[in-house]
Formats: C-alpha cells, structure tokens, sequence
C-alpha cells in the first residue's frame, strides 16, 4: 500500500512538472502564488483520500463488529510482551475472559510496575486508531464548519493538541494552522494566535488548560498588548494592540468573539473532569461557540471517535478495532470482579457500562472506572456518552456519592449563590486532612468562583441541604448525625492551575490529562488549602 503511494505521488510529479515549467515565464510573485495554490490543493486532495479510506474501513469493521473484535484481540495477544499459554493466539473471547480476571486501573499499573506506578502513555503510542481518529475528526469538523479550512483559520493555544495523533503532513502544507516558530509556552502561543484576527477554530489539548489560557488573558492582558503594539515578536501590530484593550475592558463574556469576530468552534479533547471548564467557558468567554471533542481517549488508547461535531457532550462511537474494548454492564455490579461483561454488538441502548481495555503491552482486561450510557448504534457498534468515574466517588461512612451526583448537587447550590459562576472545584474526605477529629466525618469541598469574592454561611450550608436532596442516603446519614454537614472553602486565582501542575508531575499522571474531583493524597490537597481565601 505504501509503495503504490509513492509511485503515485512520483507519477504526480512528474506530470505538474512540466506545468511548472511553462510557468516560469511569469512574474515570480505569480509563480510562488500559483505553486502555493497547486500545494493546497494536493494536500487536501491526499488528505480527503486518507480520510475517506478511513471512513470505509471504519464502515467495514462497525458492520461486522464480532470479527473485527477477533481481530483486534488476536493483535493484543501475539503483541503482548509476556504471552501467557492458553492465551497465545487464541481469538476465543470465552478462553480469554476465563484465563485472564478483570483489574482495576491502579491494581494494573502495581502488577505491571513491580509496585510502582507506570509513566503516563503519549498519544504517538496509541498507532493506527489515533491516525484513524484525527482524520476521521478532522474530515467531521472540516464537514461541519468548511470555513475552518481557510488559510490562518486555526490557532493552537497550548503546548498539547487535542488531536490524538500529530496532524499529518498534508494538513501543514495547507497552511490552516497559525502557530508561533519553536513556541512552547502558552503566552506564546497565545500572542501568535492574538495577532491573527480572522480565526475560525481555536484548539486547546484540554478545556481546564483553554480556561487557564484565557484566565491569564485577562491577568496579562496589557503585557500582551504592548509586546504586539511593540513587534515583539514579529512586526509592530498597535491597533490590533488597540482591539485588545478595547475587548478586555469590556469583560469575559464574549471576549473570544470580540477578539475573532469569525470564530465558530473551539476543539478540545475529552477527558475526565472537563465537563465544568466547558460550562464556565461556553458561559463566559467563548460564549456563543461550539464545542467539539474529537476524540475519547484513555491511557490505553484511543476508546471513541466523534463524528457528529454539531452534537453537544460528544457522542462517541466505540470502534471494534485495538485496543480490545469490553463492556461491564454496571446494573450487574460494578464492585463486583465476577460480573460479566459484554461485547461492543451485544451492548443495550439505555444501559451503563464501565469500560474495560486491553491492549498489548500488560496484556491485561483494564477496568477503567469510566462509566458511559449507549445511546445509539452505528452499525453494530454502540454510540455512547459519557456518564461519570467510578473512583471518583466520596464514601465517608457507606454513602457512595458519585462524580456526577455530586455535580449535581454542586451545580444547584451555585445556582442560588447570586452572580456566582463554577470555574473548578475538587473534594476531599475529611480523614485526608485530619480535618474530622471532634466531629463527625464530612467533605471539604474547594471551589474556585467568577463573580462571588465571599461566601456566606447561608451560602455554604446551601451545597449541603442540596446533597441531601440527590442523596437520600446522605440525607439518612446526616438526619442520624453519622456525617457532617459539608465545608466548602473558595480559593484563589491560580489555586487548580497550581493542583493540574502537581497532578501533571506525578508518575502515574495519565493521558489524556484528567482533572481529578476526589483528592486522596493529602499533598494534593493542600495544594488548594493553602490558596484558600473565605
């Protein structure tokens, strides 16, 4: 295949080259234009052909999803590092679930690790399913908004991209993308994409890193401006300088539009702990905009793809191909080790699973403790969203309040602190911080707030009297006086941005990076205790 490749790009060559000959009698200026223009339009003609090969290879593996399974499980097993006997090049899901148990994410890592927690995967590790998901993600966006493919009309404003695997070649030579030469910072690279007023997307590797880009924004914002009103770098810009300041003194709400007023979608990729960046974010500064994940991605691999860019909370497709993905149904009990699990063409609209990987370096069934509810089918692969972690629960005293529960609850309480806007918030059991002696055990809850620089009692007590209405096992605890009320305690600026850098240099740090809302490591939680302002 790569070989035909070639000699087609070779025959290609050939037969532009003597256009390009013919041309060289006009002006230089008209020869660099029409060259540029032929580049374009090969690299999007190699890129549609790579993504609708894509697409039909995709077609082919949903429609038969239970070979296709096979075959990725085969690819897992003769790849493995350690083969184990019974499993060595079986493709029999019974052999293999009976010889190989279910583990947790953190057991796995001990057992691969000798005790000691793996280093997070990069995304060039995830192969074939990464290429498969950015082209198929960039052919859905380029589908959805065909604006973003003008030239200068994207702007990546953080060190990481959202895209699974690096964009191919053919993508740089349309010239889409506005970055700044060797930068890696983020102001950086913010100030490249603020001197490029006709953006059309703008791409940020998460959306807590997009909400930290735009929070320094504003805290730096006059810095930015005098370095472009200056040249520094590139040429002076001292009216866009201008349309800087105009925007800023005007607040956060909108502030992407008024500074790209062509703006139409911000790409970022999906991981745990997003959902309250994209809220704070959809309702304050890139108000107005879409939203589009391209990805679900595990430290496994890729586990989803997202064709439907126009959909909100990102549908994602799970595909038959590797990593080999099984399906825990969680009604069976997701605490339970023998409980059954399921494959992607036996999967029930309706019905929650926890998502179980296996690929080829551990060779082992992975419970990820990420909890999605199947609302579709394409083909004979389950489309699903994504519900909640299962380890990001709170259980002080047998209550098991669940990440998305707690959200809930955490959400109607802001929404009666007046003016208030959620911008992050994480939890700690009492125990974590010896914060419980003489009372009874409770949470802690830090929360970081737009538009609230105090929180009254009345405010505060707010979060518990809600915990109690979504929790009515909470609610019989509390009654019975078996736990506490909840203390929640705003922070200042910079206090999650402080937490992510710490959560980034631990070993077992995964990728895509997540935003923990449990902390059960006493170090991480006074990271947010001591930026506490009320």
């Amino acid at each position: 295949m790569l070989l035909l490749l070639l000699l087609l790009l070779l025959l290609l060559l050939l037969l532009l080259l003597p256009l390009d000959i013919l041309r060289q009698r006009q002006p230089q200026d008209a020869r660099l234009s029409w060259r540029a223009g032929l580049q374009r339009r090969v690299a999007r003609g190699a890129l549609c052909w790579a993504a609708a090969w894509q697409q039909r290879r995709l077609e082919q593996s949903t429609q038969r999803a239970g070979r296709s399974q096979q075959q990725a499980l085969r690819w897992c097993l003769q790849g493995a590092q350690r083969p184990r006997g019974p499993l060595w090049r079986t493709t029999d899901t019974n052999t293999f679930r009976n010889h190989l148990p279910l583990t947790k994410a953190s057991q796995a890592q001990e057992e691969e690790s000798g005790g000691q927690l793996l280093p997070p995967m990069s995304t060039q590790y995830y192969g074939e399913a990464s290429l498969q998901a950015t082209l198929l993600g960039l052919a859905a966006l380029s589908k959805a908004y065909p604006e973003v493919l003008a030239p200068g009309g994207i702007a990546c404003v953080t060190p990481t991209s959202p895209w699974p695997r690096p964009l191919p070649w053919p993508w740089h030579a349309l010239g889409q993308v506005v970055r700044a030469p060797g930068a890696k910072h983020p102001g950086a690279l913010l100030l490249e994409a603020l001197r490029s007023p006709g953006l059309r997307a703008l791409e940020a590797g998460t959306a807590t890193e997009l909400l930290d880009v735009f929070s320094g924004l504003e805290a730096d914002g006059e810095e930015l401006a005098e370095a472009m009103a200056a040249g520094n770098p590139g040429p002076p810009l001292p009216r866009r300088a201008a349309e800087l300041r105009e925007a800023l003194e005007l607040g956060p709400r909108g502030l992407a539009l008024r500074l790209w007023p062509k703006l139409q979608v911000v790409v970022t990729l999906d991981a745990g702990g997003q959902a309250e960046a994209v809220a704070a974010l959809g309702a304050l500064w890139c108000q107005g905009l879409a939203f589009f994940s391209p990805a679900y991605a595990a430290s496994g691999g890729v586990v989803g793809l997202n064709l439907w860019p126009e959909q909100p909370r990102g549908p994602y497709l799970l595909p038959p191909g590797a990593p080999f993905i099984e399906l825990l149904p969680v009604k069976e009990g997701a605490q339970e080790e023998a409980a059954s699990t399921v494959l992607l063409a036996e999967a029930q609209k309706g019905e929650e699973y926890e998502l179980v990987l296996t690929n080829h370096t551990g060779l082992t069934r992975c419970r990820l403790g990420d909890v999605v509810q199947v609302v579709g089918a394409y083909n004979q692969c389950p489309v699903v969203r994504f519900v909640c972690r299962l380890g990001q629960a709170l259980n002080v005293r047998g209550e098991d309040i669940q990440e998305d529960v707690f959200s809930e609850a955490l959400g109607r309480a802001v929404g009666q602190w007046p003016g208030a806007k959620l911008l992050d918030h994480s939890c700690v059991e009492s125990s974590i911080l010896d914060s419980s002696e003489g009372s009874a055990p409770h949470y802690e809850v830090f929360v970081a707030l737009r538009g609230l620089r105090n929180l009254s009692e009345e405010n505060r007590d707010k979060l518990d009297h809600c915990l109690q209405e979504v929790s009515p096992r909470y609610k019989s605890l509390r009654f019975r006086g078996s736990v506490g009320p909840a203390r929640v305690h705003l922070v200042g600026h910079g206090a999650f941005r402080e937490l992510r850098a710490a959560l980034a240099a631990c070993p077992s740090s995964p990728f895509p990076p997540e935003m923990l809302r449990v902390l059960r490591h006493r170090h991480l939680a006074q990271c947010l205790q001591r930026r506490v302002l009320s």
